[in-house]
């Protein structure tokens, strides 16, 4: 399968279309057009591949503010997934938690929501009380889930990101990262746990809030404008401060390709919104995305002093190519190199040979070919039962 713009086969079509119906709104921008931000520091990233298709200033170190929560939601998320905790826990709000300033949803001391509630106020509204509640929620304090968001990003090679707090609050100059690392831990957020965006995606809600004053309802507001006003946009998540500026790690979707757009230290909002769609229109026209999902079976293989005469081959994986120069990926071409037998013992998930994947003569990649099965090495008496049997048939 692969996406593919076929502007250059259809331009006297689209010439006569384009008299006859409005033009768009979305910016038309081509594959040597140059990119023009306002923000210092920015990423365009495509999200399967993690394949970086623009970049400026991407290693800078900067405050990100609240896309800080990208974190503290990746770890929640993980939380969820491993047993440790879930949609439906009640998160009781404490003293320090509800202290916090900046953008809030007013929780109060004692007061408790269910952590998909939470989770609501932080991908909504960036709540920071919320995101502290949270945080004391999973790890017992603050400081601890701090600790736990600094591991993470070593594991995920964020090597010029480092966090004091879980919600970007902070103005600390040892609370930083830089627009490489948040696509990292945006990608991982998105690819890993793509529920996110059952929260991203919603505009208004309210949640109400239970305390010894009495019952009172307040409405959550997405801080990402980019939501209204890009039609392929998904998330993710925004940030401001005066020292972090305006900030936004933006993901959109069109025609099977998702996108990554990170902007850091834009002057203003509108500004942080423009340099996102900028980023995500040139990364929809100038990317082609291959993709075979290897669903086919494979020949199996002849094995031989092997209990079994011969062993199944599976492909590791799927295949993903992303193009950014106008190739017609109809011309991939995929050869398989496997052996025509193997001698026992066999281990299932050994590898067996690959695929290699060529385009226009030049190898783009490859996908692990590997046993499906296991076969031990046979013993005198199973060569016994090998004669008797066929002495029976």
């Amino acid at each position: 399968m692969y996406v593919k713009k076929f502007l250059a086969a259809a331009l006297s079509a689209a010439m006569w279309i384009m008299a006859a119906s409005p033009v768009s709104a979305e910016p038309a921008v081509t594959t040597n057009s140059a990119v023009t931000v306002s923000a210092p520091s920015v990423i365009l990233m495509e999200s399967s591949t993690g394949q970086v298709i623009y970049e400026q200033n991407s290693t800078e170190k900067r405050s990100p503010a609240s896309v800080t929560k990208i974190m503290t939601l990746l770890l929640t998320f993980e939380a969820i997934d491993s047993g440790k905790a879930s949609l439906s826990d009640q998160v009781i709000v404490s003293e320090h938690a509800s202290s916090m300033g900046g953008s809030q949803v007013f929780l109060a001391q004692n007061e408790s929501q269910t952590l998909e509630t939470m989770i609501k106020c932080i991908t909504v509204a960036s709540g920071n009380d919320a995101s502290v509640a949270v945080a004391e929620h999973i790890a017992g304090s603050e400081e601890a889930f701090v600790n736990l968001m600094n591991r993470r990003a070593q594991e995920l090679g964020m090597n010029d990101t480092h966090f004091e707090d879980c919600c970007g609050l902070t103005d600390s100059d040892n609370h930083y990262s830089t627009a490489k690392d948040v696509a990292i831990m945006s990608r991982e957020l998105t690819t890993k746990h793509p529920q996110i965006f059952d929260y991203t995606k919603i505009w208004m809600e309210d949640i109400t809030h239970e305390t010894a004053q009495g019952t009172s309802t307040f409405t959550l507001t997405n801080t990402n404008k980019l939501m209204k006003q890009y039609p392929y946009a998904t998330g993710l998540k925004t940030g401001s401060t005066s020292k972090a500026m305006f900030c936004l790690s933006a993901t959109a979707s069109k025609d099977g390709i998702d996108l990554i757009a990170v902007v850091m230290g834009a002057p203003d909002n509108a500004h942080r919104v423009s340099d996102a769609k900028t980023l995500l229109t040139y990364g929809f026209n100038v990317c082609d995305l291959y993709i075979d999902s290897n669903a086919e079976d494979l020949a199996p293989v002849k094995v031989e002093k092997g209990v079994e005469d011969e062993v199944d081959l599976v492909f590791l994986g799927e295949f993903r190519y992303l193009d950014t120069a106008g190739s017609d990926l109809s011309s991939v071409v995929k050869v398989l190199d496997v052996p025509e037998s193997v001698e026992a013992p066999v281990t299932e998930g050994q590898q067996a040979g690959v695929a290699k994947y060529y385009l226009n003569g030049t190898e783009i990649g490859s996908v692990p070919v590997l046993y499906g099965g296991s076969v031990e090495k046979a013993r005198y008496i199973d060569y016994l039962k090998k004669i008797w049997g066929n002495f029976l048939l």
